[in-house]
């Protein structure tokens, strides 16, 4: 895969008298908090996306993109254009405050896309806060036409949080487990996309089978399990550059590898005769150390975001239940409880304030949250067969896989973590076990 440009290759600080308050330094005038847990009381912030002007073909792109990441939020909700009452506005000036007030928009978005001779793409947009009729964020990007896409997450995030508050996820990418093929030959490869659904590509060819893909929270690496014609070995690849290279070999079956907070360790599962534990491996010196030892299946490990615990699945108790315990192994405490019910697969979310899960319980499989000392579970979404949550790198989404069985193949879909949405997520043929990885820069 071609690299990633960086965010600062993309944006062009304006010099120009004319063009500068395009620069986003300007504050709102009334600072407002939106709560964006909000109970019973929650309401969307209503924003307006304003046709850009400009190439019709980029700004149609850039207009469209946009709006579809805000309708995905939850918190932001676009204001359908039909009711606009002009479908293009002069970007370079004020919207009228008066009519959008009438149709309850909060914020308008407003923006143009041309060409400079040198065929690169000038992007630029302004964020019009109505309360205030002041422009409360604005910037202009400068790159290459296939970076279009990008250029209209960058925009949704910095959008997304001079209103919400919080980072956004919008230039993000997910990897998955690309499926082909009936359910008896199903062929299995890596993919990797937009966090939309959108610039689709593959990470392995399919010669072999993999399986739990998992992003690297600080960089653009991926660890995997893949089952070749030898024992089953976990692998790390670089995107970028391609590299890839067999973390160790082990004796016996290593799998469910993720990666530590800051990138240097990876957490997996090896399975020696018929207890299976949990190891911890430095990257750079790939030295092993044990942290589990029990006749128990121990697997599905994952840090806390400081790298002080890890949360797991287990049965040592007799059923499939979670357990947090130092990163460096000692005594685990279980923190999974509700009756009848078997959990798998949590993972820590990147605030530290929940931890995801799959709850199997009277046939119906739900993906959750609950709290590190697991309390407060909740379900957000239950049915057959919902598996494998991954956090947004904000904490305020999930993505996971539902499969219908039969025939049919999982598909992907996407939620909030208060449960108030929740969204397909495109993708050529079947899907399954995504990875959000972070937020690109």
């Amino acid at each position: 895969m071609t690299a990633l440009f960086s965010r600062r290759h993309f944006t062009s600080a304006l010099a120009s008298a004319s063009l500068a308050p395009l620069v986003s330094t300007v504050a709102w005038a009334q600072e407002r908090t939106l709560d964006i847990r909000g109970g019973g009381t929650f309401r969307a912030v209503p924003i307006a996306i304003t046709n850009f002007a400009g190439d019709a073909q980029q700004a149609g792109m850039m207009t469209g993109l946009i709006t579809n990441n805000f309708k995905r939020s939850v918190f932001l909700q676009p204001i359908d254009p039909k009711v606009f009452a002009d479908k293009q506005i002069n970007p370079d000036q004020a919207p009228a405050p008066e009519f959008w007030r009438t149709i309850n928009a909060q914020f308008v978005v407003t923006g143009r896309v041309s060409r400079n001779p040198d065929g690169k793409l000038r992007t630029d947009f302004r964020l019009w806060d109505i309360a205030t009729n002041q422009q409360a964020a604005g910037q202009t990007y400068v790159a290459d036409p296939a970076n279009a896409r990008r250029i209209g997450h960058i925009i949704s995030d910095m959008i997304f949080s001079r209103i919400i508050g919080e980072k956004g996820f919008f230039d993000t990418r997910v990897i998955f487990v690309d499926e082909s093929g009936s359910k008896e030959a199903r062929r299995k490869r890596i993919g990797i996309m937009d966090q939309d659904g959108g610039n689709v590509s593959y990470l392995t060819k399919g010669d072999d089978l993999v399986v739990t893909p998992r992003f690297s929270p600080s960089s653009q690496d991926v660890t995997y399990m893949s089952f070749g014609s030898s024992d089953p070995k976990v692998y790390l690849l670089n995107i970028d550059s391609g590299q890839r290279e067999v973390v160790g070999n082990f004796p016996g079956m290593t799998f469910s590898p993720r990666f530590s907070p800051d990138g240097q360790r990876i957490v997996m599962s090896i399975t020696q005769g018929s207890a299976t534990n949990l190891f911890a491996m430095d990257l750079r010196s790939r030295s092993t150390m044990r942290i589990t030892d029990t006749p128990a299946i121990d697997t599905s490990p994952c840090y806390s975001p400081d790298g002080s615990q890890i949360v797991f699945e287990s049965d040592r108790g007799g059923t499939q239940q979670i357990y947090v315990m130092g990163a460096n192994g000692g005594g685990a405490k279980r923190i999974s409880f509700s009756d009848g019910a078997r959990y798998s697969t949590p993972v820590w979310s990147p605030k530290g304030d929940y931890i995801a899960f799959t709850r199997q319980k009277a046939g119906a499989f739900g993906i959750g949250v609950m709290k590190p000392d697991g309390s407060g579970e909740r379900i957000i979404t239950e049915g057959y067969h919902n598996e494998g949550p991954t956090w947004a790198p904000n904490g305020l989404y999930l993505m996971f896989f539902r499969d219908p069985g039969g025939q049919a193949g999982p598909k992907m879909f996407m939620t909030d973590v208060y449960g108030r949405g929740e969204f397909p997520v495109a993708t050529p043929g079947f899907a399954s076990d995504p990875s959000w990885g972070p937020l690109l820069k």
